[in-house]
């Protein structure tokens, strides 16, 4: 299974994903979710991927062969241009492949995160669908989420303020998401990569990856845990009634 999320902050953008394919009782497989597409000074791009890795592999393949040859993601004129850059290399692949899959009951099942900055316009974050179609974060929503998204949400819903939450502090909320999602889903799991872009910086060069050891992982996670019940002790004693009420 998967988690990624992205943030987009007034400072910038928060990238992260697990990296964990599938995980058994005997058998745990790692994989990269987080690709990077950078022209130094002109355009930065960050993909999280979740679903079938042969499908997203093809998709990353075929814009990383776009991208080296000028095309694509390297001429998009905007951003939202950008998305559909992958959207349509979404549907290629599933030109490719969704017969044959779903012949043998399978579904073409990926979805992407889109992120980055084009020299001349603001960060922007995008999901991209199955079939190709992008959607914008908002400012109401600005964050996106991608696989096993339901454990990690409430921690961002309560977090996570347009226009307030500082770069850090929402790369705080990520790794916070990630606690919640491993501590309930053995299936997502570190190695965690985390991408902070400053606004503006049109290049990636704040980059995490924090291994299951990892002592500032462990740290968080352990004075989480502690604060978190704390919290919770001292909130007000709920009143009770001495009994039931009549039913009828």
């Amino acid at each position: 299974m998967t988690y990624c999320v992205g943030i987009l902050t007034h400072q910038g953008l928060v990238m992260a994903s697990d990296s964990r394919t599938n995980a058994g009782y005997d058998q745990v497989n790692l994989c990269r979710k987080m690709h990077t597409f950078v022209e130094p000074g002109e355009r930065s791009f960050c993909i999280l991927t979740s679903g079938s890795l042969s499908l997203t592999q093809s998709v990353i393949t075929l814009l990383r062969d776009e991208f080296d040859a000028g095309e694509g993601l390297a001429k998009a004129r905007n951003f939202y241009a950008a998305a559909r850059a992958v959207g349509e290399c979404v549907r290629r692949v599933a030109e490719l492949d969704r017969s044959a899959l779903e012949r043998d009951e399978f579904n073409f099942n990926i979805n992407l995160l889109l992120g980055g900055q084009i020299k001349g316009e603001a960060p922007q974050l995008y999901l991209i669908y199955p079939q190709g179609n992008p959607l914008s974060v908002t400012r109401d929503s600005p964050y996106m989420q991608i696989g096993e998204v339901k454990y990690g949400r409430p921690i961002l819903d309560r977090g996570i303020e347009a226009g307030a939450t500082t770069l850090e502090v929402a790369a705080m909320y990520a790794l916070l998401s990630f606690d919640a999602t491993m501590r309930s889903n053995v299936t997502v799991g570190p190695p965690i990569e985390m991408l902070l872009y400053e606004n503006d910086a049109l290049e990636f060069d704040r980059y995490r990856r924090f291994k299951a050891d990892d002592p500032e992982l462990n740290v968080i996670h352990r004075q989480w845990e502690r604060s978190l019940r704390r919290a919770v002790e001292e909130l007000p004693a709920i009143t009770f009634k001495a009994c039931l009420p009549d039913t009828p």
